[in-house]
């Protein structure tokens, strides 16, 4: 069989923030597929990179107080640990932001710009007359004009999928100021998608057999096929954004740049280059053999740029197209949308921290998935459940038991024909070929039923304690080689536990062909070592236990200090009588963002914010911090509110809550008022603790 060669990629994670379980739902997915085809002999080149540029990353880095650069840097820096814990096996881990990146996306710009596929013209472009600046389509949000969900970004929508420009969005909002953008003209640069060329090899590519699921297909097509009236299709692609933005510049446009998302899927190519670079290999050989298999795994939120974007991407700037896109759903929890607040959240870092074995996550993962783009729910009890039935009542639980009645861990002969290890090997081999996980595993679970089965009917214990010691261990040695087989059938979902189980059982790394191999007649197992633990209940409670107020130990009361000592007024204020928990618990801060802020007319000393504290509506509350802020600095910012502050009238306006803020308590001598402000990833309604 001729040495197959791949180049697979996951979907590339946007730098603004740690993986969450959906990521890691992914790499174990597409890691497990990696694993099978490293099995059988494939040469595979198993890359990812950040995806770093854009308006999002910028608000961020702005938020953090750092350049772009630094910021991502810092988000980089947090990736292995989630990596390395769960057994991703990535050969290489790489930045949209490498010179790889930026020599790549100008040469396909340039490329598909000698086809005719680059045009330029004036638009109508959000621009933010406080901010004196056009708008990203980050930096603009409000309500998708498909599905009408709000608060929606300017690129596309996370509710339905849909693409669109930000002048398409309803009741749009600057997320710099909150204030109503103004259109004013510039000049972008389009993918001309409308070309009937383009059209064409859409539809054929992706129509083609095995290229993608057939519910991808059918959703596909509702973007590409015109209706009765010649509405619908394909409308040309923006890919070019105005100055400052962080991204690669347009070769030929300066102060122009390339949209994020013409760049981000170059980064597949760009992490591979980086990779050959390092080992040795010349990209452009690598990429122009015709033996080379590309395959991409992503989530079904980003199907429109992989599947109809990427693919004409590459064949129009004259590179090989991807040969199948596989699409998988949403992970939900106990059939909730995953939520940390009401305790339905999984953490990776927690799960790890917990102690958890990564491999029982990867098992259930696996056993839920499939070759279709489908949705799957992580049950906790059944989670548990099938962990420890599967696993170590059934798998684990034949190692430890068979070898009990094996005198000095030597083989005797047994009928391993019998057990017909080949039909096994390849059905499994075949539905981790096609991605049908769960098969798998089913089928591999039902042979275990077998072996034990077997096991229990012959009751080696009995066979010992009539003298039949050499049919004791011939039973024993059959569930042993067993035991092999299934070992080398969970080896791409398990690694780990297969390394080990594969050390007792002293034999060679197995391999798809080496599977089916008997051990044999006196091979030597080693010492029985126990392979895995059960899961815990108490594990899982706290896994998936909501956060929780923790009452820290009751401070000593101040004692007087001499006079002028800086301990009695820290703040030059002494510290409040003690309270309880239950006092402070009555107050409710929550996080709000500044949607919008203004000078209140008549007063020095106040400013009127327009609050979304997360409850589908805004608030208004007034603060007097007008002398240390202009409302322009506050507009889009995250801060602290006493949510359940009952509400005042004042003579301006009823004022909604409090807008926490620290200031010394000698004011003249100590002038300054500093409002709270939260770190990024807070999100409006989050509960400060």
């Amino acid at each position: 069989m001729t040495q197959r060669k791949l180049f697979v990629t996951t979907a590339l994670p946007y730098a603004n923030g740690k993986f969450h379980i959906g990521h890691i739902m992914e790499y174990i997915q597409a890691d497990i597929w990696v694993r099978h085809q490293r099995m059988q002999g494939s040469d595979v080149a198993f890359v990812c990179a950040d995806d770093v540029h854009g308006a999002a990353i910028t608000i961020a880095a702005e938020k953090a107080g750092q350049t772009p650069q630094e910021f991502v840097a810092a988000i980089a820096a947090g990736r292995q640990q989630y990596l390395d814990g769960f057994h991703i096996s990535f050969d290489n881990w790489h930045s949209t932001d490498g010179p790889e990146n930026h020599e790549l996306a100008k040469q396909i710009y340039l490329d598909l710009k000698a086809q005719g596929l680059i045009a330029t013209r004036t638009i109508k472009q959000f621009f933010d007359p406080v901010k004196g600046m056009f708008l990203a389509d980050r930096y603009v949000k409000g309500q998708c004009p498909k599905c009408g969900a709000k608060d929606q970004f300017g690129d596309n929508c996370e509710v339905c999928g849909a693409v669109y420009a930000p002048t398409d969005l309803i009741e749009p909002y600057s997320v710099l100021s909150g204030v109503k953008p103004e259109l004013r003209d510039s000049e972008h640069y389009f993918l001309t998608w409308s070309d009937p060329r383009c059209v064409e090899f859409m539809q054929t590519w992706t129509g083609a057999p095995g290229h993608l699921q057939t519910e991808v297909l059918n959703k596909i097509r509702e973007w590409l096929e015109k209706d009765e009236g010649g509405e619908g299709g394909l409308n040309d692609w923006d890919i070019s954004r105005d100055a400052p933005y962080f991204g690669i510049e347009i070769p030929d446009a300066p102060g122009k740049y390339f949209y994020v998302w013409l760049d981000a899927p170059i980064g597949y190519l760009a992490s591979l280059k980086n990779y050959l670079d390092k080992k040795g290999v010349d990209y452009a050989s690598y990429m122009r053999d015709p033996q080379l298999e590309q395959y991409h795994f992503i989530g079904k939120d980003i199907i429109t740029f992989h599947t109809l974007f990427w693919p004409a991407m590459l064949y129009f700037s004259g590179r090989k197209t991807p040969d199948a896109v596989f699409v998988h759903g949403h992970l939900t929890v106990g059939g909730e949308k995953m939520s940390k607040s009401r305790g339905t959240g999984l953490d990776p870092l927690k799960y790890l921290s917990l102690g958890m074995n990564p491999e029982w996550l990867r098992y259930y993962l696996a056993a839920k998935l499939n070759a279709r783009n489908e949705d799957l729910d992580f049950n906790p009890e059944d989670f548990m459940a099938r962990v420890n039935s599967d696993l170590v009542g059934k798998y684990v639980n034949i190692a430890s038991r068979a070898v009990k009645f094996i005198p000095g861990g030597k083989l005797v002969g047994s009928n391993v024909a019998a057990l017909e290890p080949n039909k096994l090997i390849d059905g499994v081999r075949a539905l981790f070929e096609s991605r049908e996980y769960g098969k798998a595993l089913r089928e591999v679970m039902a042979f275990a039923d077998a072996v034990n089965m077997r096991f229990d009917g012959a009751a080696p214990w009995k066979l010992v304690k009539e003298g039949k010691t050499a049919e004791a261990a011939q039973v024993c040695s059959e569930c042993l080689e067993a035991f092999k087989l299934l070992t080398a059938c969970l080896k791409p979902v398990l690694p780990t536990l297969a390394a080990q189980a594969e050390a007792f059982l002293n034999c060679e790394p197995l391999t798809w062909s080496s599977a089916a191999q008997a051990l044999g007649e006196g091979h030597q197992v080693g010492e029985y070592k126990h392979l895995m633990q059960r899961v815990d209940a108490k594990q899982v409670d706290a896994l998936f236990e909501a956060p929780t107020e923790v009452s820290a130990p009751a401070a000593p009361s101040p004692q007087p200090s001499p006079a002028g000592g800086r301990g009695s007024e820290p703040g030059g204020e002494q510290v409040a009588p003690e309270i309880t928990m239950d006092d402070f618990s009555k107050v409710d801060m929550r996080i709000a963002k500044v949607v919008a802020c203004e000078a209140v007319e008549g007063s020095k000393k106040l400013l009127r914010l327009t609050l979304d504290v997360g409850e589908g509506r805004t608030r208004n509350v007034f603060s007097g911090i007008a002398s240390a802020y202009k409302p322009e600095e506050l507009a889009g910012k995250f801060v602290v509110v006493v949510a359940n502050l009952a509400p005042r009238k004042m003579k301006f306006g009823v004022s909604e809550g409090m807008v926490l803020s620290a200031s010394h308590g000698d004011e003249k001598a100590n002038p300054g008022i500093f409002v709270l402000s939260a770190w990024p990833g807070a999100e409006p309604g989050m509960k400060v603790r």
